[in-house]
């Protein structure tokens, strides 16, 4: 990478610095715990029912967890600070880890299943996206690396990765780009969906991103608070439709960090800002929330990402606690 462009990618990357505030740690709390009533209900009446994980550097525990994905067979993946993916069982029994090559100059901060199975990993700071199987054997063709720009096929900061029916990949960067590149099943350049600014089908972090099953592109437009949604189709991208706005009420979003989709196709979204997780329908329109109530320890604090497993329950990533809820829904 030039000079010049390391220098525009640290600029931008310290703007938004701003957003990562420093939080609390739960050191020395048990690996898994029950949590009777710990809980804000939404209408369904849900309820966190245990947590797993704790501050630390051992099997089970984490330094800031960052990214968590979940696979048919509802192992759940979790990526910290260490470089270190660890899998669980969906009871929060810790299963086996494994790290990505280096961490020198920053860590994963995305993790995704591919339709195959292949364990995907947004290796940030290292302008790389590597893929796994599930047990940790990296898949070296098909990897897709380059090196830092801005031109078609180059990256920033990688944030998420995802797979269309097509098997197309998607690969979500923030920095100097704010954009979503598509590459073909075998890592070509194809097209890119938005730029860096506030206008529509533009960027501000776009920290996760879904496709749905009209293989339509659903992207968490983290610093504008809001969903946008793309039409990809004869390589190129057309906006659908655009929701959300900053705010602290139901069905207003503040940096949606992770989203998917249910068998419903309702949408649910974890908020980093306002320490909860939404679900919506398709139109933007709030059907329940969920968060841990106060502040302190029993408080979830700036969560990075949730998944659902085959029972209906929620893991949300509880980051800035180094723990798990899993919440019964």
């Amino acid at each position: 990478m030039s000079k010049q462009l390391d220098q525009r990618f640290q600029q931008r990357f310290q703007q938004r610095r701003q957003w990562l505030q420093s939080g609390l740690t739960l050191a020395g709390a048990a690996l898994v715990s029950t949590l009777p009533g710990c809980i804000h209900p939404g209408p369904t009446g849900s309820k966190a029912d245990i947590v797993y994980g704790s501050h630390g550097y051992g099997p089970g525990r984490f330094q800031k967890p960052r990214a968590i994905a979940i696979d048919a067979n509802d192992e759940i993946y979790i990526v910290d600070m260490t470089g270190r993916i660890q899998v669980f069982h969906p009871d929060g029994k810790y299963l086996r880890h494994w790290n990505t090559p280096a961490v020198t100059n920053g860590r994963p901060t995305g993790l995704a299943v591919g339709r195959d199975g292949t364990i995907w990993v947004a290796d940030t700071h290292y302008f790389q996206a590597l893929a796994y199987t599930p047990t940790g054997e990296m898949l070296t063709d098909r990897c897709i690396v380059n090196k830092a720009g801005i031109a078609p096929g180059e990256f920033g900061m990688l944030t998420e990765v995802a797979e269309d029916s097509q098997g197309r990949i998607y690969i979500a960067e923030y920095g100097e780009n704010d954009r979503i590149q598509v590459f073909s099943p075998s890592g070509q350049f194809q097209f890119q969906v938005g730029s860096h600014g506030t206008e529509s089908s533009q960027f501000m972090r776009p920290q996760a991103i879904a496709i749905d099953k009209k293989d339509q592109l659903w992207v968490a437009d983290a610093g504008n608070h809001r969903i946008q949604v793309f039409a990809t189709t004869d390589n190129q991208a057309s906006l659908i439709k655009t929701w959300g706005e900053d705010g602290n009420q139901a069905g207003q979003l503040r940096f949606p960090y992770d989203l998917f989709f249910d068998q419903d196709e309702n949408l649910y979204v974890c908020e980093f800002g306002n320490h909860r997780v939404q679900k919506f329908d398709q139109d933007g329109k709030s059907l329940w929330m969920w968060k841990s109530p106060g502040v302190g320890i029993e408080s979830l604090y700036q969560p990075w990402g949730c998944v659902k497993d085959s029972e209906d329950r929620l893991h949300v990533l509880d980051s800035y606690h180094n723990r798990v809820y899993r919440v019964v829904i």
